[in-house]
């Protein structure tokens, strides 16, 4: 009887090591099957609750288990992948950054009448945070001020009603890129371990994320990448 009054909301939640590698076959399948299912990935850019080993949620420079000296390879696109389907709702947040961007994007996911994936950037143990935990929120503030990352929305429905479907709610970065990722021990621990390496490794760990908001600028304007 229930079930004719209120609507079924199905949500999965998981971690970056799932969603970005060793459960993406399935994550796929899902987002892929059109159902009316919801997403949540905690991104921690790191398998977090197996010692901290590197995945392909890790970007470039970041040390991690099997990553000694610095990841080499770019961060996977997660959410890219999932908008390149055209009908799944995708988004990237950050509660700390801006909690009503994150609530917008559960509750248009939540009303969304299809697959819906939101990835949440989540300051982890592992990253070795000045300060600790404590400053989650505020470390999650500086991330996206800096263009670590980025907060956008992709709505199918818009593209419908002949809009821009993207949507960047990310501003221009304004804050200091290199004093953020130094604030992490992941990042500045290279730099004493192999400093030869470090300079070129931060460099294109920035590089990386100024091309990513270029690329999501131009896709919030309509144009194409």
């Amino acid at each position: 009887m229930i079930d004719d009054i209120a609507k079924k909301s199905v949500w999965c939640v998981g971690g970056d090591g799932w969603a970005y590698d060793i459960g993406y076959g399935g994550l796929d399948h899902v987002l892929a099957s059109g159902e009316d299912i919801n997403i949540l990935v905690l991104d921690t850019e790191v398998y977090s609750n197996t010692g901290g080993q590197a995945s392909k949620s890790t970007p470039i420079g970041a040390v991690a288990q099997f990553a000694a000296a610095g990841k080499r390879t770019k961060k996977k696109d997660l959410g890219m992948m999932a908008v390149s389907y055209g009908y799944v709702y995708v988004a990237q947040v950050a509660m700390g950054a801006s909690p009503a961007q994150l609530m917008k994007a559960v509750q248009e996911a939540e009303n969304y009448p299809g697959p819906s994936i939101i990835i949440a950037y989540s300051p982890c143990i592992n990253h070795g945070i000045k300060g600790g935990l404590r400053g989650a929120q505020a470390h999650m503030k500086q991330a996206v001020e800096c263009g670590y990352w980025h907060l956008w929305r992709y709505d199918p429905r818009l593209k419908e009603k002949g809009e821009i479907p993207f949507l960047l709610d990310s501003k221009e970065p304004s804050g200091d890129f290199r004093e953020f990722i130094m604030s992490e021990a992941r990042y500045s621990a290279l730099n004493r371990t192999f400093p030869q390496v470090a300079e070129e490794l931060y460099q294109k760990t920035e590089e990386d994320a100024k091309e990513r908001y270029d690329k999501y600028r131009r896709l919030s304007l309509g144009q194409n990448i």
